[in-house]
């Protein structure tokens, strides 16, 4: 037989929560405003216009402190720190290979005032581009002999680096081996000062 005392058929659950779909509504829009008026306020200003893409007109400087050594302390400025320092970004790039990545960046190009977009160029340029390096070439500024003489001129002056290199090591060893040489003491005084423990024992 059921019993007629359910006790859970007159439980109170009305602490339960109730969402009012229209306030929810609501909310959503004046937020939506909000966000459309931001954005409006920061596009006020003019698009900024950047010029295209275009070579260096300098040669990047990868080896001039190469096997240099150099004492950096905590307070020193960053132009001065360990590194490749970036005057335009106001950084500090640790090897070559990350410079070349940040000089050819993005962000290092928009700080220059360009985009990464390259300029498309015309057929009239493509031509007088052409017609310009004819004439150079007819002119006689690219003959073989000039090329020929340029290696020469790099071989030259690589072997005059390597040795440069060679003079330096062999300075280098001649002070460790003069400051590794101490004069012979006389063992008279060398045992008068308890030295004398410190020779070898083969006569």
């Amino acid at each position: 037989m059921a019993n007629s005392s359910n006790p859970a058929a007159g439980v109170d659950n009305t602490f339960r929560r109730k969402f009012d779909p229209e306030e929810y509504l609501q909310r959503a829009r004046e937020r939506e405003e909000k966000e459309q008026a931001k954005s409006k306020s920061k596009s006020k200003g003019p698009p900024v216009e950047r010029q295209p893409l275009k070579h260096r007109d300098f040669e990047v400087d990868l080896e001039s402190r190469l096997g240099k050594t150099q004492v950096i302390t905590p307070i020193a400025p960053l132009s001065h720190q360990a590194g490749y320092f970036c005057k335009v970004c106001e950084c500090v790039v640790k090897d070559s290979a990350n410079y070349l990545d940040h000089i050819n960046g993005k962000k290092h190009q928009r700080a220059l005032g360009m985009s990464m977009r390259v300029e498309r160029a015309s057929l009239e340029q493509v031509q007088q581009r052409f017609e310009v390096l004819k004439k150079r070439k007819d002119s006689g500024s690219f003959t073989e002999q000039d090329f020929d003489e340029r290696i020469l001129k790099q071989q030259q002056e690589e072997e005059e680096r390597k040795r440069l290199k060679r003079e330096k090591k062999k300075e280098k060893k001649k002070e460790k081996s003069a400051e590794e040489e101490t004069p012979e003491l006389d063992p008279d005084v060398a045992a008068m000062m308890g030295f004398g423990g410190f020779g070898t024992s083969k006569k």
